[in-house]
């Protein structure tokens, strides 16, 4: 599948009246329908929570009476809403509930916001934060162990309560010492499988935990915010939901792929979608359960896409390795700065190939967090051997062969040439986050070398001329939930240093927008209902301030989200 977006308009194709009125109108604009059949027109009529009719004004007033809403859209853009294709929905609420690190500029700065959250915490009390990225500082902390600091500081500044920061990427944890005793954490504990408590060279642990280590902290966190009342958790819950929606409504986001949900976490959501309480739409990979769990309980949490719906769950996300900045991404040599290692595997290539193998038996779609080019690899070759099982399987048992499974890696940052080809080849698709390129983009090289980031960082375009779908997203909150950032990430490949990261691998404008809306909904099995303003498809709209189509390249991080508009309704508007 590739972009579906044509370039120039497109005569109409809306059926001639007379016919129903319509419930709400956008006219006067570009209306980038991402539909070949389509093209661009100026406007767009709704009824109930679908999409009746897209063509020109004139076409278009035919739809409207008394008791139409008409949106004028004065040459803005409509389009369809984003589709986050892989974030962290809960996360997400949370890290507005918690310290935001995401902008600091330095060591001090995050010590300086712990110290202010300490003057009103009372003792004991955890203070929890994320968003920090070593790599992003302005300078590194002198006595640095691996670029990141000690925890002296926060030592000092919070003696009698417990902090834990998280990483940006999710993939590594600072905490002070009294984060460390309360999880029994002592200079002599050893590593966790998958994981690292960096020390310095006296043996002492300095605070830091790569992976799995970090999990070690977090479940002491866990314990005590568990001394909550169950009113409050559910609040608290609640909470996160709301404030995760309406980031996401401000950005233009109708959908939202959570990369990971537990069967509890899924059954609140099917709560929230049963009071009608869930904002924004919602499609969920099931996420740390045992194998064992999933072969008892996945059959009775299948929830397929229907008509107008807000919860489906029909995939599983599984996770190979850890992220390139915290030095865990499995990779094929050893890293440049850091060459004792080549990076950590989270989960075994054997439990996943089990769970490929459950995914197979009902009916699920298979995500893998795959970021080294190692990970990519093992991802693939595990693909491809369930996809042949399933296959003989099929044939053995006289069934038709089984061809859709449309199963995806997760980010696929880094990837040798030599296998960018099979994504195209065996129908994987690759998930990847077009901001995560430029943010990173700086500092790549020091993990890999020039060369080697040339030859597998963030290869957009070949994966593209191989034949392969790419969908996009921000693995928000790893970055912010900004569809137009990302895009424009996408087609520009500019860093915030002002260079561009590989330009050769960027996308078209056509593509970007593709890989947002169309190539999303396919990546979850949902373009039949959403991704284009084809008529019959959900009325799931995003307004933009300019065409970012046709706008000067330097000028789309200057696009502003006007309108959000979900199952025919106005939910954001700016």
């Amino acid at each position: 599948m590739t972009a579906l977006l044509g370039g120039c308009d497109a005569p109409s194709k809306t059926p001639t009246p007379p016919v129903v009125f319509a419930d709400m109108v956008l006219h006067n604009g570009v209306v980038a329908t991402v539909d070949d059949a389509f093209g661009n027109v100026q406007a767009i009529a709704v009824k109930g929570h679908e999409i009746i009719a897209v063509g020109s004004n004139e076409e278009i007033r035919v739809y409207i009476n008394a008791d139409t809403q008409v949106i004028d859209l004065a040459g803005r853009m409509a389009m369809p809403g984003f589709i986050e294709g892989h974030g962290h929905f809960m996360s997400l609420g949370r890290s507005k509930q918690i310290l935001d690190l995401t902008d600091i500029t330095s060591w001090q700065q995050a010590v300086s916001r712990v110290a202010v959250a300490v003057d009103s915490a009372e003792p004991g009390e955890w203070i929890f934060g994320r968003g920090w990225h070593q790599d992003k500082w302005e300078q590194v902390p002198e006595g640095a162990i691996d670029g990141v600091p000690l925890n002296n500081t926060l030592n000092l500044i919070s003696p009698n309560n417990p902090v834990l920061l998280g990483h940006a990427s999710g993939h590594a944890a600072f905490a002070n010492d009294a984060a460390l005793q309360a999880a029994g954490i002592t200079d002599a504990t050893a590593d966790p499988e998958g994981g690292t408590i960096l020390r310095a060279e006296n043996g002492r642990a300095t605070g830091l935990l790569r992976e799995t280590a970090q999990r070690l902290v977090a479940s002491a966190g866990a314990e005590y915010e568990s001394q909550r009342s169950d009113e409050e958790v559910e609040r608290l819950k609640r909470e996160q939901v709301f404030l995760a929606s309406a980031e996401a409504l401000a950005n233009g986001v109708t959908s939202f792929q959570d990369a990971g949900a537990d069967f509890s976490t899924i059954d609140f959501f099917k709560q929230l979608e049963s009071e009608g309480a869930l904002p924004i739409r919602l499609y969920v990979m099931v996420r740390g359960e045992t194998n064992a769990q999933m072969e008892q309980l996945l059959p009775s949490y299948l929830m397929p896409a229907e008509e107008n719906d807000f919860l489906t769950v029909r995939s599983i996300k599984r996770q190979l390795d850890g992220a390139l900045g915290a030095h865990g991404a499995w990779l094929l040599e050893p890293y440049v700065d850091l060459p004792s290692t080549s990076g950590l595997v989270l989960e075994s290539v054997e439990d996943i190939e089990e769970t490929a193998r459950l995914a197979v038996k009902f009916g699920y779609q298979v995500n893998t967090h795959a970021i080294g080019d190692r990970a990519n690899r093992e991802t693939l070759d595990l693909y491809e051997r369930a996809f042949t099982s399933a296959q003989s399987t099929a044939e053995n048992s006289g069934q038709s062969v089984v061809k859709d499974f449309r199963w995806r890696v997760e980010h696929a940052q880094h990837i040798d040439p030599a296998d960018v080809p099979r994504f195209g080849e065996l129908g994987i698709i690759a998930a990847i986050q077009g901001v995560h390129g430029t943010s990173d983009g700086p500092w790549v090289p020091s993990r890999l070398g020039e060369k080697r980031t040339k030859l597998t960082s963030y290869p957009w375009r070949d994966l593209i001329d191989s034949g392969a779908v790419l969908a996009n997203g921000t693995d928000v909150p790893v970055e912010a939930i900004d569809p137009i950032a990302s895009y424009y990430a996408s087609v520009s490949r500019m860093t915030k240093n002002g260079e561009k990261f590989h330009p050769q691998q960027s996308m078209t404008r056509a593509e970007a927008l593709a890989s947002y809306t169309i190539n999303n909904a396919y990546a979850a099995f949902e373009e039949a209902h959403k991704g284009s303003l084809t008529p019959g498809k959900l009325a799931d709209i995003a307004v933009l301030s300019q065409n970012i189509l046709s706008v000067d390249e330097e000028q789309i991080p200057n696009t502003e989200v006007e309108m959000t508009i979900v199952a025919g309704q106005v939910r954001y508007e700016r």
